[in-house]
Order: structure tokens, then sequence, then C-alpha cells
């Protein structure tokens, strides 16, 4: 499908957490057949250093790796050399209703197979920090891609509530959509690291409430149990630490769209043997990014 010139597939890998996850993706990636790769590849990212932000070295790992942008969310501030490389990361989008002057873009527009998909990260506000309302900042976002001849637009809607994304999505296929064409070609909603199973097309966008994650199988969303447990008990401070088990889930979407709708969408959901990876890399890049 991905050599089809009238048709792109999508490959949307939800929240990566850790070095778990990153080379569970790489690994993934390395491994898809070439009949079967996909012609763009997103993932967010906003987890994948430690479990909290992306440092500028796993930027730079992560962007060889295959992937051709990057989403994020309410912790991508949490490693504080972001500040430093978010303006030249050219495949990086942080959240769209931060307020005005704040670093980076909340939007970016990619040329694939000679058409232009623009990619959109924004935060909901249910149990959520107070940020601008993604309502107004989208929808002024959408009017302006339309005015450049921007013919297909991705969302990664970050959000806590299961409501939030629904309405969110709703609205916007309602307000940009219709039956022979579809702006908002795909909806992805993360940040609970838990994977819906509600994928559909919905007036010609593909949607998912929640992508999942990628990451430490035996988990707590990808953190380690004990920690969790303690937390989450007792109510005290305790730091969460990622799980170091080589197992990871690989969670995520395949969607294909033509010129004018999506007209497929698949959920990603499988296991993989982190060790695979770690042993070809001691031999391959000896003292590489971990």
């Amino acid at each position: 499908m991905g050599n089809n010139t009238d048709t792109i597939k999508i490959l949307f890998f939800g929240d990566i957490t850790g070095r778990q996850g990153r080379n569970a993706v790489k690994l993934y990636l390395k491994n898809i057949p070439g009949s079967e790769k996909p012609d763009f590849v997103i993932a967010n990212i906003e987890n994948a250093s430690h479990g909290f932000g992306l440092t500028k070295k796993n930027y730079e790992d992560l962007s060889i790796s295959g992937i051709d942008c990057f989403t994020s969310g309410n912790h991508i501030w949490d490693k504080k050399d972001i500040y430093e490389y978010i303006d030249t990361a050219e495949k990086l989008v942080r959240p769209i209703n931060y307020p005005e002057g704040t670093k980076g873009l909340g939007c970016k527009i990619f040329a694939v197979k000679n058409e232009k998909i623009a990619v959109i990260n924004t935060l909901g506000r249910v149990f959520m920090p107070p940020l601008d309302s993604p309502w107004t900042v989208v929808t002024e976002k959408i009017n302006q891609l339309k005015k450049e001849g921007v013919k297909h637009i991705i969302i990664d809607f970050h959000a806590e509530a299961t409501a939030e994304k629904i309405c969110f999505s709703k609205y916007l296929t309602k307000e940009f959509n219709t039956e022979e064409n579809a702006l908002i070609k795909c909806f992805f909603g993360t940040h609970t690291h838990v994977q819906t199973a509600d994928e559909k097309i919905y007036n010609g966008m593909a949607y998912i409430t929640d992508a999942g994650f990628c990451g430490a199988e035996d988990s707590v969303i990808g953190m380690e149990f004990a920690t969790s447990l303690k937390r989450l008990s007792t109510g005290l401070p305790e730091r969460y630490e990622i799980s170091e088990t080589p197992i990871a889930q690989i969670n995520g979407v395949e969607v294909i769209i033509d010129k004018t709708k999506a007209l497929q969408i698949k959920r990603i959901n499988l296991t993989i043997d982190n060790s695979k990876y770690e042993s070809e890399d001691k031999v391959n890049n000896p003292g590489g990014v971990v």
C-alpha cells in the first residue's frame, strides 16, 4: 500500500515511554517488510527519556530510526535541554495551546508523496493543567491551514478525559469534514497509556480515543509496580521509576488515507522482546544511546 500513489499509509505510535519504548519502536520499524513500510511515521514522545520529557540525545537517536514527526504533551518540558533545541528540532511538535511566545511550534507541515500534511498537537483541559482553549486555538489554526491550501490534517489530542476527546473529535468533523471531503484525516488521542478499542472511520476521519503506549509490558503504564503501589496506596510522594523488564508492548494505529478521506484504520497491539534489539546494539553500536 505504501507504494500506491493514490494513498498514503500513516503509522502512529502511542506515547513512547523510556528506553524500553524507544528500543521497541526502533526494532519494530527496522523489521517492517519493504512492501509494507509506511509513508509517514508519527510518534508521541513526551515520555521518551526515562518517562519524563525528551532529551536532545534521544531526539536525535529517534530521528534516524524512521520516525518523521514527533508529537508531545504536558511532559515535554520536563528535560531542561528542551529549551535549548526545540526551536531547531524540525520534526518536533509541542502542544499548540500553550501561551503565545512559548518556544517551539504546535503545528508543522510535512511533504508526503507530493501532498502537504499538517500535524497539530494540542492538550485537553479536563483534569489537566489550565491552558488556552483547544476549541478556539485549533479552530483558528485549521482555518489558517485551509487558506494555505493544506488538504490533510492530523491531530494528536493529548488529554485525560474520554468525553473531551470524543466531543472534540466530533466538533472538528462537523466543522471541517463532509462526506465528500474530509480535511481532518486523523484524530489520535494520547496521554492515558491505555489503548482503547474504539477505532473507527467517522465522517471521513480515522479516530481512536487513545492509541496507548510503547514501553515495558510488565509495568504500571511504563513504571515500576513497587513505586507505583507505594505512591497510589499511601498518598505519599514517591519518585516513579521506569520498569526495566525486557518485554515491551507496542501500541499504535495504522491508517490509510487518500486525497479526500481516511479509508482504513487498524490498531497495533503486540509485545516485542527488547533483548533482541539490545544484543544487536552491543555489536553494532557499542556505547550507543541508552
